[in-house]
């Protein structure tokens, strides 16, 4: 008699964990991963002359992505302006330090403008553009 515990583990066993049964058999997997449950090809935004990817997403609809940019959306807090302003540098990701050194745009990661250093605000490995806020340098 299997109870619901048992098939609570058994699902936590296929999708993370190789368990064993308590006999010492293995698991068998219910089916494959369908084609929209794997993982797709990590997209890594760069520093660099722009250059950006039409993807097609489940039902049909066509997401564009960015793979390289050397502008980004910039808004200052004091004026309520935002401006377009050319990158010139990745100065620290709070993520991973080795992504700031090969120039990597992330969410979180601040960057060297020709307004000042900004934060980004968006991911941009999801979307075609680059936000960033302007950070007062004290």
């Amino acid at each position: 008699m299997i109870n619901a515990k048992d098939k609570l583990f058994k699902l936590k066993s296929y999708v993370f964990i190789m368990a064993r049964k308590a006999s010492g058999g293995k698991y068998k997997k219910l089916r494959k991963k369908k084609l929209f449950e794997r993982f797709g090809q990590s997209r890594i935004v760069k520093l660099g002359n722009p250059k950006k990817k039409k993807i097609r997403c489940m039902g049909g609809k066509i997401k564009t992505v960015l793979l390289t940019t050397n502008f980004a959306n910039l808004l200052d807090l004091k004026t309520r302006k935002c401006k377009k302003a050319s990158i010139k540098n990745v100065i620290e990701t709070p993520a991973n330090k080795f992504l700031a050194r090969q120039n990597i745009l992330i969410k979180g990661a601040i960057i060297e403008t020709e307004f000042g250093n900004a934060k980004i605000t968006n991911r941009p490995s999801q979307e075609a553009c680059v936000n960033a806020v302007l950070i007062e340098e004290k």
